[in-house]
């Protein structure tokens, strides 16, 4: 789970080498992005339930629409998260750093059939 408080990823997209990429994913830069993507949905999957659950605390059930519009703790809520980075570039920043574990399990396959001939 991503404590979304200590993301030390940038705010806006930033120039990425993809020779660095391509580097950490057996020089595949197709693997690279995908999975840095695949990290990102699963990262914004994240982010939506949490804040779901959150703004469900603070929900009204009230008909006055007048309360709907001052709820200051849903409304601070909601400007936090769109301040946090976006799920792509912390999936990025948690690839870059090697926080990311992921395999490739075609290559694994090729390996193990070729130590048992």
């Amino acid at each position: 789970m991503v404590d979304f408080k200590k993301v030390k990823a940038p705010n806006n997209t930033i120039t990425r080498n993809p020779a660095v990429l391509a580097a950490k994913a057996d020089n595949n830069i197709y693997e690279a992005v995908a999975v840095i993507a695949k990290r990102s949905n699963q990262i914004a999957v994240e982010m939506k339930e949490e804040l779901s659950r959150k703004l469900q605390e603070f929900a009204s059930y009230t008909d006055n629409l007048e309360e709907i519009f001052e709820n200051r703790e849903q409304i601070e809520i909601s400007k936090f998260y769109e301040r946090i980075p976006k799920p792509v570039l912390i999936a990025t920043q948690e690839f870059e750093e090697g926080q990311i574990y992921f395999r490739n399990a075609s290559s694994e396959k090729k390996t193990t059939e070729k130590k048992s001939l």
